[in-house]
């Protein structure tokens, strides 16, 4: 899971009938949704007012309060957040979570405990919670998730902490704290500015709560949906208020709805549908024909800044005058109707928002900007990537001239094929049900389009009917006398408290699918309390788990080397402690040479012995204290002996791609900031590669797996340059290319290198038994090569 940022990302899905968390993925280490650390200055939600006298003696109030406020340009969905507060020296944090969305330039109350005196109450806060703050110092926290801060009594800088403000006498505040407070004063934060000094942003003065609850519908002109939209993937009317906007209801969603106009304008360019926000069950039915009077906003899905926005009415006011219209056509997608480009933009804008270029003709975000919140349609669509664990499932339209994998998925050949006919169905109106890559989709799938997490979606308003496409997990060959078979498996956070049924599906693969090979490379094994962050970091539970399914399996009773980790210093879900590790057999003439093991932070060597190369530690890891591997895995060195011939292993699980833009994001060309850190990984491993080689440049060696990069990649290159190791996934037709599906791009994200000494006579293949399939049991697919040393 850890090979993208699919990994453990929050899905805050204000839109969406389900919620959960992330990922993504991907790989290398499980973060958290971006969030903007409090020592940065937030460009969009801040803490305005402060207040803790509420009910106090002398005080008007009848609670305590703090007041957020929106500055940016676009809504922000706070669902998931909270509002924390701690006494001026306290290291514990009490938790008002939050919800809905703040328009752009909007204000949110939340109403915290009442006092026994005070005469007037908070006129409709949006939250209320119980927090009884002090009048006079203390320290509150705006925070992007729900869980309290386990920061102890310095938190200001902490990841997750949206914005901060400590008053009085306190240990922690942004700069320097707003002076003490009283039974009739409050901290003010008068333009929203935020320079990081919170004496420097904050006023002391009379308290002013203000909030959006109460607001009265918004007054503006009357607009149809196409001035709304504009030809541009922001509103020319943000945050204005419009009203009297005909349309009919197209669709209805948890918190909102969509509705469109059924007389359009003659510019293909401007969307003809939108999102009308209610933030409850709206009460109009699909074909109500309605008028609402709202605030245009923007809203950006998961608050991060790489995602493209959508436009929608915010704080509506919504009439029925009719029932049971006439839907408008669904605009069908593809090659069969609207035509997706194939560059995602043919210029490099940089921000595509403020660009002054829209042309849906070339470029493909302007043209699904051009049909966004309208109903689209799908024809006898083909799944190129499983449905996930929450309800999606890329496919593509029929007739798309994407290159296709053996399955029936889609090839991603390079930075400039994005796949742009792609599109992911969502479970948000309808369930999507599961399917494997090539399976197809009878018939015409339509529903609104919406954008979220860095891909265009669509909503089906009715669950699609899927017709499998006959995907059974691939399998290989036993290795013959001679031969020696190594593998690369990433098991996607193994850890002993996972269901049994993981172990013996993972078994399975090993003994079944790969046929028991003499050496697996194994990424992302976690330590024996998992995911459990209390300094655990040995595995041993973990991998005889793993061991003991294999043998129940029917397979061979392997052996283990691995080096435990620093705590916390490998990336990777907090407390899991992943690494890289090596089981092996040793029926086969096959035996690990124990020289030395090393440990943690010792780095590996290599030294000649009568000319003849030798690992200093055996297990060991490749320089562990270099920068390249902060937060990321290091790589283990083993060697091995095989009839007597030593043979030198490396595995590999290098840093993780989250915080990549997204393929089909705001900013084009998307940067790939990971990159550097893998580039940097890749030095480091062939340098080493290189120490073996210079004392014997026949020596066998086998750089193999989770390298979270590309075959066409500079990291791939880096590894492979000199002619030193040869890079088995590149010698593949495209069709058989791929170890990893994501958002429904077939990539390569797992390698299996060798030397030149071990090219003659060998064979290769990617098993494909995960990727594709909704049940998978890791998200990568394992690869094997044999050879005869």
């Amino acid at each position: 899971m850890l090979s993208r940022i699919t990994a453990a990302v929050a899905r805050r899905r204000r839109r969406a009938v389900l919620g959960g968390a992330l990922a993504l993925a991907t790989a290398g280490g499980l973060t958290l949704a971006a969030v903007t650390p409090a020592q940065a200055a937030s460009d969009d939600v801040v803490i305005t007012q402060v207040y803790g006298g509420g009910g106090n003696s002398g005080a008007t109030l009848t609670n305590d309060y703090v007041q957020l406020h929106n500055r940016g340009g676009s809504a922000v969905d706070v669902s998931g957040w909270s509002v924390q507060y701690a006494s001026a020296t306290g290291t514990s944090w009490q938790v008002t979570k939050l919800t809905g969305a703040i328009p752009a330039g909007a204000d949110y109350l939340v109403a915290e405990a009442a006092g026994a005196g005070g005469s007037t109450p908070l006129t409709d806060p949006n939250v209320t919670g119980s927090i009884a703050m002090s009048a006079t110092s203390g320290r509150v926290a705006l925070v992007t998730v729900g869980t309290a801060l386990a920061c102890g009594a310095s938190c200001a800088g902490t990841d997750g902490v949206r914005d901060f403000v400590g008053y009085g006498n306190v240990t922690d505040a942004e700069g320097s704290p707003v002076p003490a407070l009283s039974n009739t004063t409050a901290a003010l934060r008068g333009d929203a500015a935020d320079s990081d000094d919170n004496a420097t942003d904050f006023t002391v003065g009379d308290p002013d709560p203000a909030g959006t609850g109460s607001t009265p519908p918004p007054t503006g002109e009357p607009a149809r949906i196409h001035d709304i939209q504009g030809a541009a993937h922001h509103s020319p009317l943000t945050g204005k208020p419009v009203t009297e906007v005909p349309g009919v209801v197209t669709a209805v969603g948890p918190q909102g709805f969509w509705f469109q106009d059924p007389h359009p304008d003659r510019d293909p360019a401007t969307s003809e549908g939108l999102y009308v926000f209610t933030s409850a069950k709206p009460t109009v039915a699909r074909g109500d024909s309605v008028t609402v009077a709202g605030t245009v906003s923007e809203y950006r899905p998961g608050n991060s800044a790489t995602n493209l926005s959508t436009t929608e009415l915010t704080r509506p006011t919504v009439t029925v005058v009719g029932h049971d219209a006439r839907l408008p056509k669904a605009v069908v997608l593809g090659p069969a109707g609207l035509r997706i480009p194939r560059a995602v933009r043919t210029d490099s804008p940089g921000d595509v928002e403020k660009s002054a270029t829209f042309d849906p003709r070339h470029n493909a975000l302007d043209t699904y900007e051009s049909v966004e919140g309208m109903l689209v349609a799908v024809r006898h669509a083909t799944a190129v990537g499983p449905t996930n664990s929450y309800g999606e499932l890329p496919v593509l339209p029929a007739g798309d001239p994407g290159v296709r994998t053996r399955n029936g998925g889609v090839k991603y050949t390079g930075y400039d094929n994005a796949n742009t006919g792609r599109l992911i169905l969502s479970s948000t109106l309808a369930k999507v049900p599961d399917a494997n890559t090539g399976d197809r989709l009878t018939g015409t799938v339509s529903g609104p389009l919406d954008y979220q997490f860095g891909n265009y979606m669509l909503y089906p308003t009715a669950s699609p009917t899927v017709v499998s496409g006959g995907l059974r997990p691939g399998t290989t060959r036993p290795q013959r006398a001679g031969e020696l078979s190594i593998a690369t498996y990433n098991v996607e956070n193994l850890a002993p408290g996972d269901p049994q049924s993981k172990f013996d599906k993972l078994a399975t693969g090993i003994v079944h699918n790969l046929s028991s090979p003499d050496i697996v490379a194994v990424e992302e094994i976690q330590d024996n309390d998992g995911a459990t962050d209390d300094g655990v970091v040995a595995a041993d539970v973990t991998w005889n788990k793993l061991i003991d399914a294999v043998t129940a399996a029917g397979g061979p009773k392997y052996q283990w080397r691995s080096i435990d980790p620093v705590n916390d210093q490998d990336g990777g879900q907090p407390g899991g402690n992943i690494r890289v590790g090596f089981l092996f057999r040793t029926d086969r003439g096959l035996s690990f040479v124990d020289r030395s093991p090393g440990d943690s932070t010792t780095p590996e060597s290599v030294t000649s012995v009568h000319g003849v190369p030798q690992l200093t530690h055996s297990p060991g890891r490749v320089a562990p204290a270099d920068d390249a591997w902060q937060d990321s895995r290091k790589p283990l060195a083993g060697e091995f002996s095989y009839h007597g011939k030593p043979l030198f292993v490396l595995a590999n699980h290098f840093a993780s791609k989250g915080g990549d833009d997204p393929l089909m994001g705001r900013y084009q060309p998307p940067a790939r900031g990971s990159e550097t850190q893998r580039d940097q990984q890749a030095v480091l491993v062939h340098r080493f590669v290189g120490q073996l080689q210079a004392i014997d440049p026949a020596a066998r060696i086998v750089v193999l797996g989770d390298l979270n990069d590309f075959e066409f990649s500079d990291t791939a290159h880096t590894l492979t340059a000199d002619h030193s190791l040869v890079d088995l996934p590149g010698t593949l037709p495209l069709r058989d290319r791929y170890t990893y599906d994501y958002e429904g791009n077939s990539e390569v994200l797992d390698h299996l290198m060798v030397s030149p000494s071990l090219l003659p006579r060998h064979d290769y293949q990617v098993v494909h038994i995960n990727s594709e399939f909704a049940n998978q049991t890791s998200d990568h697919d394992p690869q094997i090569a044999r050879v005869r040393p």
